[in-house]
Order: C-alpha cells, then sequence, then structure tokens
C-alpha cells in the first residue's frame, strides 16, 4: 500500500458506520481494485456495507464515474445520425431486443446495442443469436462503428475496454450475497451503457415472479436512480417499469425465440412483444429526437426486416439458414376445463434452463434448440388435456426435471391479476 492515499479499511469501517464516501474516496477504491491493491476479500465487505447502508445519490454518481474512468469510451458523433440503446433487466421469453434493434434502424436511429449472455433462468441476447449459422458475438470497436454507419444497427458482446471495473466487481458480488444492492446493479449497468456512448438510452426494468425485481417498488427505485445517472451523464434516459409475471410471448429458448423474433420482423407474432417492441422503439425514437418516425410502418413495409437481415448478414450470420432444433420434445397438456389464469414466467425459465437452454456458470454450453413453447396466455379458454406447453431438449433425461420446475405453476379457472405490460414510465 506505500504510497496509497487511502487504505481500504478505512474506507470500510466509513461505509460500514453509514459515512459517506467522499469522492476522492470512492475514486480511489474503485481504480486500487481494478489494479489489484484493493483485495477480493475488501471490496466484498465494502459491497456489503453498501448493500446494507446504500449510498446517496452524490455517491452513486460518483461510483459510476469512477468504473467508466477504469476503461475507454466509445464515441459515435462521427455517425452523422442519432444513436440510441436498450437495456432490458432480463426476464423470460425476453427476445424484444431482436426485432427492436433493426426496427429503430430502419426508422433513422443508429442502434449500438451491447449485449450479454445468459445464467440461470435469464436467456441473453447473444446465446439467441449465436443459434444463426456464422453469427459472431465479438467486434472490434472499429468494425463495430463501421457497420452502424453501413447498416445503422449492431448486436454484439461488450469489449474488454469498456468498464473493466464492472466486470471485475459483478463478478465478485455473484458470489458474495451482494448483487442485489440496488446502488450497485445501477452503476454496473449504467457504467457500460455510458462508456458505450450512445446519445439516448430506453430502460427496461422487469417486474414480477420471472424478473430479477419481483417487487414493484424496488424495481421503480432501480429505474429512478438509473434514470438519474443517465440524465447526469448527459444521457437523454427513459426507464419503463414490464411485466414479467408471466413469460413474453410464446417462446422461452435460444432458436425458438429467434423464429418468434423474425414472426414480429415479418408482421406477425405474439401481440405482448409486438406491443412492447413498438412501446420501447417510439421511446427510443423520441429520446433520440425523431417523434415523427412511426416503427409500425416499418414493421409493415418490410424495412425492418431488411435491415435484420443486413444485421446478420454483417456479422457473419446467414438469416435464410434453417434454425437449429431439438431432437426430443414432450407436450404437457392442460390440467383442467376453463380460463387459463396464471403460467408463472419463473417457472418456465426454470423450465428453459434445465432443458439446456440456459446456463449454472459461465463457462457452461447451451443448447441452442432446447426450450418451452407455450400454446396459450392467461385470458385463453383451454380444455383438459389440449396441449399447454411443449418441451424440447436434446437430451430426454431432462424431461423429468423440467416437469418438477412446473409443479405449482398453472392455474386454471382460478382468480386473476396480472400486471398491466407496461406498468409504470419514469423520466428525468
Amino acid at each position: 500500500m506505500t504510497g496509497e492515499p487511502f487504505s481500504a479499511v478505512e474506507i470500510i469501517i466509513a461505509k460500514r458506520d453509514n459515512g459517506r464516501l467522499t469522492d476522492e474516496q470512492i475514486d480511489w477504491v474503485v481504480d486500487a481494485y481494478t489494479r489489484g491493491v484493493v483485495a477480493d476479500e475488501q471490496m466484498s465487505a465494502l459491497a456489503m456495507a453498501i448493500l446494507l447502508n446504500g449510498m446517496d445519490p452524490e455517491e452513486v454518481s460518483r461510483w459510476t464515474s469512477a468504473m467508466i474512468a477504469t476503461g475507454e469510451r466509445m464515441d459515435f458523433a462521427s455517425l452523422g445520425r442519432p444513436t440510441a440503446d436498450k437495456h432490458s433487466t432480463g426476464g423470460v421469453g425476453d427476445k424484444i431486443t431482436l426485432p427492436l434493434v433493426p426496427l429503430v434502424a430502419a426508422c433513422g436511429v443508429a442502434v449500438p446495442q451491447l449485449s450479454g449472455r445468459g445464467l440461470g433462468h435469464t436467456a441473453g441476447t447473444l446465446d439467441k443469436l449465436e443459434s444463426i449459422r456464422g453469427w459472431r458475438a465479438l467486434l472490434s470497436n472499429t468494425e463495430m462503428l463501421d457497420q452502424l454507419r453501413d447498416v445503422g444497427a449492431v448486436i454484439c458482446a461488450a469489449g474488454d475496454g469498456l468498464a473493466p471495473a464492472d466486470r471485475k466487481l459483478y463478478a465478485l458480488r455473484d458470489v458474495t450475497g451482494t448483487v442485489e444492492a440496488i446502488h450497485l446493479i445501477a452503476s454496473s449497468i449504467m457504467s457500460k451503457k455510458i462508456a458505450e456512448g450512445t446519445g439516448a438510452l430506453v430502460l427496461d426494468v422487469k417486474v414480477g415472479s420471472g424478473a430479477f425485481m419481483k417487487d414493484a417498488s424496488r424495481a421503480a427505485e432501480l429505474a429512478r436512480t438509473m434514470v438519474a445517472l443517465g440524465e447526469d451523464a448527459g444521457v437523454r434516459t427513459v426507464a419503463l417499469l414490464t411485466a414479467m409475471d408471466t413469460p413474453l410471448g410464446r417462446t422461452a429458448g435460444n432458436a425458438l425465440e429467434v423464429a418468434e423474433s423474425v414472426e414480429v420482423l415479418a408482421g406477425g407474432g405474439p401481440p405482448d412483444v409486438v406491443e412492447l417492441t413498438l412501446v420501447l422503439a417510439r421511446e427510443m425514437l423520441t429520446a433520440a429526437g425523431m417523434e415523427g418516425a412511426d416503427p409500425a410502418e416499418r414493421l409493415a413495409d418490410g424495412s425492418a426486416m431488411d435491415a435484420w437481415r443486413r444485421m446478420i448478414r454483417a456479422q457473419g450470420g446467414d438469416p435464410a439458414a434453417r434454425l437449429p432444433t431439438a431432437r426430443h420434445t414432450e407436450v404437457l397438456p392442460a390440467p383442467a376445463t376453463g380460463v387459463l389464469t396464471r403460467l408463472d414466467a419463473l417457472a418456465i425459465g426454470v423450465a428453459a434452463w434445465r432443458l439446456g437452454a440456459g446456463r449454472a456458470r459461465k463457462e457452461d454450453p447451451v443448447q441452442a434448440g432446447s426450450g418451452v413453447v407455450l400454446h396459450a396466455k392467461p385470458g385463453d379458454d383451454v380444455r383438459a388435456g389440449q396441449p399447454l406447453l411443449t418441451l424440447h431438449t436434446d437430451e430426454p433425461e431432462r424431461f423429468a426435471r423440467a416437469i418438477d420446475a412446473l409443479e405449482g405453476a398453472i392455474d386454471v379457472g382460478g382468480p386473476a391479476d396480472p400486471l398491466p405490460l407496461i406498468v409504470e414510465r419514469i423520466a428525468g
């Protein structure tokens, strides 16, 4: 620690005792942890203190800026057109990024979408797109910029240079029981999005059983914190709280969700997926200063589909290639006759994960064709014995545990109290 202006212990004690960290302390501890001067066990203690005692808005803003400062910042000013991005906190069947990015690009706004992989019951956008033959997630900054100039849309993995402090801290939080700290969640998401350099950002904060945030009040607190961070950094930021008590659309699984996204781009697809795609597209266009553009027209005239095909081809993929399908399927029937009132998102997500669509550890492979297809959604009439769910997997021995995950997840004829698709809008 020779030559260091602070010690980790004094900073831990300050936050442990519910003190306010100074700008200089925050700058130092984030940088020193990234450099390896602050040990994992020390940052673990600080993260727990932050979870228990929180940070005030100025602390959160400075923490976010300090994480950005550990890496590079991208700049899209040379594109000559506005940029907008979307971030979702994740859910089950949440394939919205796939049709949304080319749709917004077709309206004249460039979309630099940095996405991730799935873990547990929430699938990742990159895993879905990798079910397309030849498609690649890793692009250099130059390739990303060139594709934005040519196509106006890119979905790719975040490079190692963006907020490296966040990558290290997130891995630590994941194994120390501190993932739920709202201020650390907000700074984690926003450090990457601000460093990405987009001019406008729309946040899709999921609420419900299949979401990271089960409680609407905590989800709203997270959304307000992220909106404030974005606005402070000069990024026009809006958040929508959206329902995740039931899966989005009728599929949960990688290639299954790609196929459903293509249906939306072709002018069809499930009503909830179409509605949320259009709502988010309008928010992105408005935030980017393009209020007059009508994304519904771009779906209808085929230009959004054209942008999708160009985007996929630009990253080595074949948009016309047949998508992978699972080798085995099993149909689960409706348990009774009546109105389907509940189809629990978390249970569907865990079932898809156990079928091979998700991973327990970051290094685990996923099965491109596995997942769950929903033949009915809450509010639909069903008959006892009719197909309700179809499970897909390459390994039939996975069916039993997937079916176990669905125990108690389905109600027919009971009281229904679903969340509205759009729960709340939060703007700066």
